[in-house]
């Protein structure tokens, strides 16, 4: 299963960015996705994730501000990203979980390729 990611780019504090990631290849099941992200010097770390059963978890930095969404039908997952900040600085990864070619495979997770969010003035 591979996962593109798109949105990414340069923009003012206080603006928003909608970041997508798209799922393709041989997909039986997707249990979760959800976003990553890395800034210089940092660890990856969890910005949102959603789960088939409809639960979200949000990192408390972005509580408020971004909001994940799903669209089952076209394995896509959407962050909406709004009043940004510098700190919000990184590399997005998007991330599926879960992942099944098909019922008897065992689950396993991708990655995408990051797609780079700057704010800055």
């Amino acid at each position: 299963v591979q996962l593109q990611a798109s949105g990414g780019g340069l923009v003012q504090p206080g603006g928003s960015l909608r970041l997508s990631c798209a799922a393709s290849g041989t997909i039986f099941s997707i249990n979760g996705m959800g976003w990553y992200r890395q800034a210089p010097g940092k660890q990856r770390e969890l910005v949102a994730r959603t789960a088939r059963d409809g639960s979200t978890k949000y990192a408390d930095a972005v509580m408020g501000r971004f909001t994940i969404s799903r669209d089952y039908a076209k394995n896509t997952v959407y962050l909406q990203m709004n009043s940004l900040k510098p700190e919000d600085t990184a590399v997005y990864y998007c991330n599926a979980y879960g992942v099944k070619t098909s019922w008897s495979d065992p689950s396993s997770t991708s990655w995408g390729q990051g797609t780079l969010v700057t704010v800055s003035s």
